[in-house]
């Protein structure tokens, strides 16, 4: 799961920058569920749940949306044998007067 969050992260930055939303705060605390079998255990699901905090005045739609375009891009998500979903929350700051 680790490795699915930063590769995410990752390309999702990377987007934003591209993209001119400036991000002040990136946390995400993945959930994964994981069955066990006489074999050992695997994962079933990962979901994604960064919580991004942008600069007062950014597209936080924009920078919403970016989220599906750095899950397309990460490459550890297309590798994967495993359900993964992505669940952002997004925010700005507060405008400064």
């Amino acid at each position: 799961m680790a490795a699915l969050l930063a590769c995410h992260q990752l390309a999702y930055l990377h987007l934003c920058a591209t993209c001119g939303i400036t991000v002040t705060a990136y946390r995400d605390e993945a959930e994964g569920e994981m069955v066990e079998t006489a074999d050992g255990a695997r994962f079933t699901r990962v979901v994604l749940k960064p919580e991004v905090r942008v600069q007062a005045g950014d597209d936080v739609g924009l920078a919403a949306r970016l989220h599906h375009d750095a899950h397309q891009r990460c490459f550890i998500a297309s590798s994967v044998n495993v359900s993964v979903a992505c669940e952002p929350n997004i925010s700005a700051e507060a405008a400064r007067t």
